[in-house]
């Protein structure tokens, strides 16, 4: 998609020593005019002269160097995930025929590690591209954009700019691991249970017929039903019997930590590491979406971050991207603990259903809603980044302590660790 846009009226660029050159010169033609008036000597005169017009000719200059020109924002990329690269092309155009000497563009896109911009010669008529290609280090919603052309006069007095405040924006999903080891507990129902839900792909579970309609694939074709009625009749399928399984996220602000110390940016948002409990948490979340989605698994997601968020379990790849985008954006800036958010989510976790608890959190309180959910048939499974790591100071043995005691599936996530290696098997059996 291409965004072409004209610029905003001109201004001085807002520093110290924009200003003050200028003024620094134009005090000194207003010096030499009074020297001239007191002494009488031409050379005074001539000096003043020189000093106006030259500031004259400075300001001309350093405009005509910006009008005339109009930027376009190309992205090749709106979509991306992790370890990916984003890509976008910036042309300038100069629609006069006269030249620009030097044009600088200045992109103030926010996502990390993007380049700044370059500088540019501009002939009459002819355009500069600049491609630029940024490694997609850190999930997010990203704005790629504005940018500012800013250029100048040759004696450095002036130095103008124009905004140009098109943006385009860019979704970075977390990155997934592969986790051939990760088991669920008896995930499968025994027996099974009639869901009477209609599914859109093929499953083993047939539930009735129906005439054929237009779109209807070949291959749904029931082809004893066709020749006993004499038209094309097509098989209607319901989802397999297999129990619900919900990944319930932590993100509690007040049980999170990071290796390195909070650090804000010129808008006081605090800035981000990947080497914090949240990031592992999402990268967990997104790694074991991803596996039990492939493995045609009903998955939902609930994390109460910036706000509340609940996707309701389905399979699929359409899911799965559904969850990547959720999991994109949120944060831990949740004031619940666990032990609130399972039990205001409580009336979602029937008979069979399995969870997937993702937590730093070494608060046991939590523990008691999954004994309950283990009461009423449900499977639990946990996985515990361990704040300890990441420089926490409590010791998180007597939580999984407590969950062994349970029987319940425990996974210790630390700082540094392979997710694959961490998900392989867990520290109980409680199976």
């Amino acid at each position: 998609m291409e965004l072409r846009f004209r610029y905003k009226p001109l201004r001085l660029v807002a520093n110290y020593g924009s200003y003050m050159r200028p003024l620094a010169l134009l005090l000194l033609s207003l010096v030499c005019f009074l020297a001239a008036q007191g002494t009488g000597i031409s050379i005074f005169f001539h000096l003043f002269y020189l000093l106006l017009a030259l500031l004259v000719l400075s300001y001309i200059w350093a405009w005509c160097n910006l009008h005339g020109l109009e930027l376009s924002r190309e992205a090749f990329t709106h979509r991306a995930q992790v370890g990916e690269d984003a890509r976008e092309r910036l042309t300038i155009y100069n629609t006069w025929r006269f030249p620009k000497l030097w044009v600088e563009l200045q992109d103030h896109s926010n996502m990390p590690d993007h380049g700044s911009g370059f500088v540019a010669y501009l002939p009459g008529n002819e355009y500069r591209r600049w491609s630029a290609r940024t490694r997609c280090n850190m999930r997010g919603k990203f704005t790629l954009g504005p940018a500012t052309l800013v250029s100048g006069d040759p004696f450095g007095i002036f130095r103008l700019e124009r905004t140009f405040p098109a943006t385009n924006e860019i979704i970075v999903y977390p990155q997934t691991v592969d986790l051939p080891h990760f088991e669920l507990p008896s995930a499968e129902l025994p027996g099974g249970q009639d869901l009477r839900s209609r599914a859109y792909h093929v499953t083993p579970n047939v539930s009735t017929v129906r005439e054929y309609a237009p779109g209807d694939s070949f291959n749904r074709i029931h082809w004893r039903s066709t020749a006993r009625t004499g038209q094309l009749m097509v098989k209607e399928f319901e989802l397999d019997p297999s129990a619900d399984i919900y990944i319930v996220m932590d993100m509690q602000e007040r049980v999170q930590q990071q290796l390195a110390p909070n650090q804000f940016d010129e808008h006081g948002d605090s800035v981000r590491d990947n080497e914090s409990t949240e990031e592992y948490a999402v990268k967990t979340a997104a790694s074991i979406a991803r596996h039990l989605l492939d493995r045609n698994r009903v998955v939902g997601l609930i994390a109460w971050g910036q706000h509340r968020e609940v996707i309701t379990p389905e399979r699929g790849g359409r899911q799965l991207f559904k969850m990547l985008e959720a999991l994109a954006v949120v944060r831990a800036y949740g004031a619940h603990p666990l032990a609130e958010v399972l039990v205001g989510e409580s009336s979602r976790f029937g008979r069979n259903c399995t969870l997937v608890i993702i937590t730093p959190s070494l608060d046991e309180r939590w523990v008691g809603s999954l004994q309950q959910l283990a009461d009423r048939g449900g499977r639990a499974v946990v996985v515990l980044i361990d704040p300890k790591s990441f420089g926490g100071w409590v010791d998180p043995q007597p939580l999984l302590n407590r969950l062994a005691s349970l029987r319940i599936p425990t996974y210790i996530v630390r700082q540094g660790d392979s997710l694959a290696d961490s998900l392989r098997e867990p520290l109980n059996t409680g199976r």
